[in-house]
C-alpha cells in the first residue's frame, strides 16, 4: 500500500483543517487506517484509527472530541478532520495502515505516507 498525505498548513488556534490521505496499491479496504503525528523533539504518537469498513473509530485522549477520522474505500481515501486546533497540535501528521485492530504503536503500522506539516499559531 502506498500512502500520500496532504492538507497541512498554518492555522490559528481554534481553527480547523482537514487532512487527506490517498492510498494506492493493494486493496486498501483490507487494512485498518490510522493517523499519527510527530512534534519536533518528540516521539511519533498515535492520533486516531478507523476500521477497514469505517464503522469503528478510536482516538488519543488528547484529540477526542476535536478530531474525526473517516475513510472512503471507494475512493481509497482517509481523512482527518481537525477542529478547535491548539498550538500543541503542531506536528507533522502521517497516515499509516496495518492489519488488525486496536494498534496504537507506530511500530505496529506497516505502511506510511510521507507526512504533512500542521502548524497552529497562538
Amino acid at each position: 500500500v502506498q500512502l500520500q498525505a496532504s492538507g497541512g498548513g498554518l492555522v490559528q488556534a481554534g481553527g480547523s483543517l482537514r487532512l487527506s490521505c490517498a492510498a494506492s496499491g493493494r486493496a486498501f479496504s483490507d487494512y485498518v487506517a490510522g493517523w499519527f503525528r510527530q512534534a519536533p523533539g518528540k516521539e511519533r504518537e498515535f492520533v486516531a484509527a478507523v476500521t477497514r469498513t469505517g464503522g469503528i473509530t478510536y482516538y488519543a485522549d488528547s484529540v477526542k472530541g476535536r478530531f474525526t477520522i473517516s475513510r472512503d474505500n471507494a475512493e481509497n481515501m482517509v481523512y482527518l478532520q481537525m477542529n478547535i486546533l491548539k498550538p500543541e497540535d503542531t506536528a507533522v501528521y502521517y497516515c499509516a495502515s496495518t492489519r488488525g485492530w486496536g494498534k496504537r504503536l507506530h511500530t505496529e503500522y506497516k505502511y506510511w505516507g510521507q507526512g504533512t506539516l500542521v502548524t497552529v499559531s497562538s
